[in-house]
């Protein structure tokens, strides 16, 4: 069998998922102790497919344990390239803050910044005073995730993030079908996004490419849910950048007929009920660049084995 290489960097498929899976095998439903997160990241960045991984996501309470995993596996070499790390919030804004300096710290005199380094932060805000007073106390070099309800007055919250200089992020699903938002709900979310030039990431139910009846967890006996895939959102989040009509992006998110998906060298294509919807390499650069940057999922496996059972690796 010959040996299937990566994509070559301007192929449009390595400019949609290059970086685009940030791993958070620490949450449900996959749970894992952080020694087996950390072998699995490791695995995962050395293997063929690394080039779709992004950071390693991890609580700011837990950042020490990890240094105690990860220590022996990081690269200690002269102009490796480091892990780099997202950190999920808690209540406790200046303990988080401060377990992220502190870890940089050490990684900085102890692997001369070629080991890892927490270079993002993720945290929820549920009002423009939230935001607000986040973008206080966060360094500006720290690429800072405000998580806003999806139910709440987005275009207040996300114009608010646009003013600080932060990010937005959504939650798309978990472990229960009541978590999935609407696919209404998911493109106000975006499409306040675009009009207030917010780079954004999404995280939870993005398992997989595509919309779908899917297991809620990895239980033998688990419920079942309608989950959206990463494909649907990074496809509608790039229609709405060009002004597409909300009732397309809303159908791109509700797409769950990979027959209707096109892969090519130069573009992506969606074959829809009234209409072929090209996204050229182009356009999905600008999206990675300035829309939708990343997902987070507690398996990276599954995005790109069924990925590549799809014929779109």
């Amino acid at each position: 069998m010959p040996v299937r290489l990566p994509p070559s960097t301007d192929r449009a498929s390595r400019i949609l998922l290059e970086g685009l899976v940030d791993y958070a095998g620490l949450f449900a439903p996959a749970a894992l102790s952080m020694p087996n997160a950390v072998r699995n990241y490791a695995h995962y960045r050395a293997a063929g497919s690394g080039w779709i991984l992004g950071r390693f996501i991890c609580p700011a309470q837990s950042l020490e344990r990890f240094s105690e995993s990860a220590d022996a596996l990081l690269p200690r070499d002269a102009g490796a390239i480091p892990w780099r790390l997202s950190v999920t919030g808690s209540p406790d804004l200046a303990g988080d803050l401060a377990h992220i300096a502190a870890f940089n710290e050490r990684h900085r005199v102890c692997f001369e910044e070629c080991g890892a380094k927490v270079d993002a932060y993720e945290i929820k805000a549920v009002s423009v005073d939230d935001v607000e007073r986040i973008a206080a106390a966060t360094p500006p070099e720290l690429l800072t995730y405000i998580e806003v309800p999806v139910d709440g007055d987005v275009d207040a919250l996300v114009a608010a993030i646009a003013r600080v200089g932060r990010r937005a992020k959504v939650r798309m699903g978990g472990t229960t079908a009541d978590m999935m938002p609407s696919p209404e709900s998911v493109v106000r979310f975006f499409k306040a996004c675009v009009a207030h030039d917010v780079m954004a990431k999404a995280t939870a139910g993005l398992h997989h490419p595509l919309r779908g009846t899917y297991r809620l967890t990895y239980e033998p006996d688990a419920a079942t849910g309608r989950m959206y895939g990463f494909l649907n959102v990074a496809l509608a989040v790039a229609h709405l950048s060009r002004g597409g009509s909300d009732a397309e992006a809303v159908a791109l998110l509700q797409e769950a007929d990979a027959g209707r998906i096109e892969f090519s060298d130069v573009h992506v294509a969606w074959h829809g009920p009234d209409r072929t919807i090209t996204f050229t390499r182009d356009v999905l650069q600008q999206l990675r660049a300035q829309g939708f940057v990343s997902f987070g999922s507690c398996s990276f496996t599954e995005p790109v084995d069924e990925s590549r059972a799809l014929g779109w690796l």
